[in-house]
């Protein structure tokens, strides 16, 4: 049977997560904690698992950890689920403890991706690791997922294993490893799974988890959403077009075509309502000569990606294949891709349709104990501790940031939970949540600020191609009404018990800008004195290169956030965050960044270096030179590349002007700058002439004393990424 008989076409004909019948096991209720061992099993009555979910994390039963969603969604449909949690890979006498499971193995580095985990943006190995309990540090082996499939298929090499999460999500192709310094096969060639599922998967999990159920072969499950899979030819009924080349000029059918800036598709600008005629930026034109193609169904439709032996030959290629990749994110119009591996295809299907609100609510109204399990007996996890008194209320983001993979992993649409859910949660919190004080730390996000947020019009959205909805400017048809979370805060903070509601997630400026009343809401209700927002850089060049808006918007948001601080009669401040070394940063972006930062008073305590995570588009430009933003050819726009330990210590240090350590490296890049009117003790230059003796090392002063506006220290926590994995699994 062609994988098109079945692939749903429509969002409309997307089956509810929890539309289908209940499966037999359904009778042994509710588990307080999914099972980790057997004793636990046969408490429950369990002669068996179902399914075994096996992940990279200690298992806390909150919604805010992949398995612990996972888990209880699968065992609302029906089905017995057991977690093996963070176990020693180097044999497979782990993966047994559980026993064999009746349908599949479910795989998972964790919520972060393994490699980012436990090695810093210098390549230096972690000395914790927060998903661990006493944020014990070597729990996992690099590259989880791959070396946890293989454990698997060791221990039971007949039970199917499905892959998913962050790592997996983002190796899903031929990509770059930073860490290697090469571009690696698709994870699933390595690892030897049956399927992957990328981006937030229930929607699949459950579809797939109720066909094994029925008996169906998974090798003969080809035809869902949001999954890859190998195979060795194109599967009958599908329409190939080769996208594996940057050279079409020896294609003897041609056609000429107007070609705007990037964020403009071409096919998009026939509809004249198209959101990606952008209205804040001239269209910078220009003629090419492309084939003429004839045009299919996208559900019949497969792009053929450059083969992975292309790829990892020449990182032109490489940032080319990105591109494609990229433009096929959205579930509303995206076609399926394939890519070669020598004799083998990794074959993409088209992402999965977004949860629907009620879908969401179902998801996060599941029986979550909201803690650790017990037999962690009471140790301190860091990043339970973080989110333990947060509300997740919406998912995805549609910013595009290219040093993020959010978008890649979870969408640009935005997946809202409903406010009576919301509130039912928070509720929980407040009643069933050891120490919970009365303050909810977080309602947020991926982006605080993006809660039902959405494109005016479904059909424009579904056929947009543009990889931003705020950039160059914020599209004209998104809608930027910030009144239901307006509605939301006040409805949460009214709440009996509750003190305090806070929020802790990032903000995006650029939008909050649209509502004051929405800025009033937040500055005078829900910051603890500090609210941090992400710029990222200051200047044009780097901005352009992360799709982030410029400074201007940042000074509007400045204001309005004094303003409505000084009507509370509250003294607040900002806590930007900002990037060194991302693609596109000159030593003079720097520089200039430096002396923003001396001017307006900030000195960062800890500061975040661009870290090339798997599939982002600046990892792409960081492997390429070249700007995936744009058309790809062999003399497209080169992008300034920051590499060498010297150089990113460089940027770093720029950041840092303040700390006497950096000093000399500062003194050496200014004179070779012709900068050296900015050594001195002036107001106006960055840093002294002179080593003070004896003060080596920067001491950062107490946060007490930290204030923005008399230049005192602002303090930045490290940034995070979306992206964190003789007899031992192969990794190479």
């Amino acid at each position: 049977m062609p994988v098109t008989a079945r692939l749903q076409f429509d969002a409309q004909s997307a089956r509810p997560i929890n539309g289908y019948p209940l499966y037999w096991a359904e009778c042994f209720g509710t588990a307080p904690f999914l099972p980790m061992s057997r004793t636990e099993m046969d408490a429950l009555g369990w002669d068996s698992c179902d399914v075994i979910l096996i992940t990279g994390d200690a298992y806390v039963d909150h919604p805010s950890f992949g398995m612990a969603i996972i888990g209880r969604l699968l065992e609302a449909q029906g089905f017995r689920v057991g977690i093996i949690a963070q176990p020693d890979w180097h044999s497979a006498e782990p993966f047994k403890v559980l026993g064999k499971p009746n349908l599949f193995f479910g795989v998972t580095a964790g919520n972060m991706d393994s490699m980012i985990n436990r090695y810093t943006a210098d390549r230096k190995i972690r000395s914790d690791d927060a998903y661990s309990p006493h944020a014990q540090a070597g729990l996992r082996p690099d590259r989880s997922c791959l070396v946890y499939a293989q454990r698997v298929k060791e221990a039971w090499n007949d039970v199917p294993v499905i892959m998913g999460g962050i790592e997996a999500s983002l190796r899903r192709i031929a990509h770059y490893d930073y860490w290697q310094d090469k571009v690696r096969r698709s994870i699933l060639v390595d690892a030897k799974a049956d399927l992957l599922l990328f981006g937030n998967a229930e929607r699949a999990l459950v579809e797939v988890a109720h066909r094994l159920a029925q008996g169906e072969p998974i090798d003969l499950i080809r035809d869902v959403r949001g999954t890859a899979w190998l195979c060795s030819d194109i599967p009958e009924g599908w329409h190939v077009e080769d996208q594996s080349s940057i050279d079409e000029a020896d294609v003897p059918s041609l056609r000429a075509e107007v070609l705007p800036n990037p964020y403009i598709m071409p096919e998009d600008m026939a509809n004249e309502k198209n959101c990606a005629v952008a209205q804040a930026e001239p269209a910078e034109v220009a003629v090419r000569i492309l084939p003429r193609r004839p045009r299919y169904p996208a559900h019949s439709t497969v792009l053929r990606l450059p083969s992975f032996e292309a790829v990892r030959s020449d990182p032109v290629v490489y940032a080319h294949a990105s591109r494609v990749l990229h433009r096929e994110t959205n579930p509303g119009n995206a076609r399926a891709l394939v890519q070669a591996h020598a004799d083998r295809q990794v074959w993409l299907n088209p992402p999965p349709y977004p949860l629907t609100t009620e879908e969401m609510d179902f998801l996060f109204d599941l029986p979550y104990a909201r803690v650790p399990h017990p037999v962690y007996q009471g140790a301190r996890i860091p990043a339970y501790e973080m989110i333990r008194f947060s509300v997740n209320i919406m998912r995805g983001c549609f910013g595009g940031c290219t040093f993020c993979s959010i978008t890649e992993h979870e969408g640009r649409i935005i997946q809202n939970r409903s406010e009576d859910s919301i509130i039912r949660e928070i509720e929980a919190m407040r009643d069933t949540v050891p120490g919970f004080t009365g303050v909810v730390s977080d309602l947020g996000g991926p982006t605080a600020n993006m809660y039902r947020l959405a494109c005016k019009d479904p059909g424009i959205e579904a056929a947009c191609r543009k990889p931003s909805c705020v950039y160059p400017d914020i599209c004209p048809n998104l809608g930027t009404d910030h009144g239901p979370l307006v509605h939301l805060y006040r409805r949460a903070r009214a709440l009996p018990g509750i003190k305090k509601v806070l929020i802790g997630s990032g903000l995006r400026y650029d939008l909050a800008v649209r509502s004051p009343e929405y800025v009033r809401e937040l500055v005078q209700h829900h910051v603890g004195g500090y609210l941090k927002i992400a710029p990222e850089h200051t200047e044009a060049g780097p901005l352009s290169k992360m799709m982030k808006p410029g400074m201007g918007t940042y000074d509007r948001f400045k204001a309005m956030f004094e303003r409505f601080s000084r009507e509370a009669g509250k003294e607040q401040y900002l806590v930007p965050y900002f990037i060194a070394a991302h693609p596109g940063t000159s030593d003079e972006d720097m520089l200039n960044l430096a002396l923003w930062l001396k001017r307006n008073g900030f000195r960062a305590d800890q500061v975040q270096t661009f870290y090339p995570s798997p599939m982002a588009t600046a990892t792409a430009m960081y492997h390429s030179g070249r700007n995936p933003l744009k058309r790809i050819q062999r003399d497209s726009e080169r992008v300034d590349i920051v590499r060498g330990d010297k150089r990113r210590r460089l940027h770093k240090a720029f950041l840092r002007y303040h700390d006497p350590a950096n000093w000399p490296l500062l003194r050496e890049a200014l004179k070779s700058m012709g900068r050296a009117d900015l050594i001195g003790p002036g107001k106006h230059q960055l840093i002294p002439r002179h080593q003070p003796a004896g003060q080596q090392t920067y001491q950062s002063p107490t946060r007490k004393n930290s204030t923005s506006a008399q230049g005192l220290s602002v303090r930045v926590r490290r940034g995070s990424v979306m992206t964190r994995f003789t007899g031992q699994p192969k990794t190479d």
